[in-house]
């Protein structure tokens, strides 16, 4: 998938409304960082973090009071993560808003990356940075789908394959929304999305 077919099926106006959260969450921001010739970037924490320690994510965090906007908040983070220059990305537009079961309420901001980007982990804060093929997310064979319990009920959840890495949770969702979009289909089943 090129450069023009990513802003067709992504482009829609970007929003700088700001976050509404449930009462009790917190307001984060990520951003899904898409270089057409690689994929979307990922990082996996560091094990020594507070939150999700270990686990694969977006670029992002909470979003600060100064921070403009969602979009702001998740330049500012990828910037502090991984090193990626802000100047460097188109933003195309948001996925829809995501609740986790930890308490964050997540807006995806996605931006398409220009040129190749030179990558700096944080310190302490980033394990790993890795792409996550397009080919995944347009093989309609994927994500692989398990059930687990939560709060006593049984769901399904998507967990999209990687050598290296799992990915799964509220990141994996994410992925799985950009997907339906990239591929240009609605979701398979109402139920799913509730993850």
């Amino acid at each position: 998938m090129n450069e023009d077919e990513i802003r067709y099926r992504l482009n829609r106006p970007v929003s700088c409304a700001s976050v509404a959260c449930a009462s009790g969450t917190r307001a984060a921001a990520v951003l899904v960082a898409i270089e057409p010739a690689r994929g979307v970037w990922l990082t996996r924490r560091a094990t020594g973090l507070a939150h999700h320690a270990g686990q694969v994510a977006l670029p992002g965090g909470t979003v600060d009071p100064c921070d403009a906007s969602p979009e702001a908040a998740a330049l500012r983070e990828a910037w502090e993560e991984i090193g990626l220059d802000p100047a460097t990305v188109d933003l195309l537009g948001r996925l829809d808003e995501f609740a986790t079961g930890t308490g964050f309420h997540i807006t995806p901001v996605i931006g398409l990356i220009r040129g190749a980007p030179r990558f700096v982990a944080s310190p302490g804060e980033v394990a790993a940075i890795f792409p996550l093929p397009l080919a995944d997310l347009l093989d309609p064979a994927l994500p692989e789908w398990r059930r687990g319990t939560w709060h006593g009920d049984t769901r399904e959840f998507p967990v999209w394959p990687h050598p290296d890495h799992v990915i799964w949770g509220a990141t994996a969702w994410i992925l799985y929304r950009l997907a339906l979009r990239l591929r240009d289909q609605p979701p398979a089943s109402v139920d799913r999305l509730g993850g």
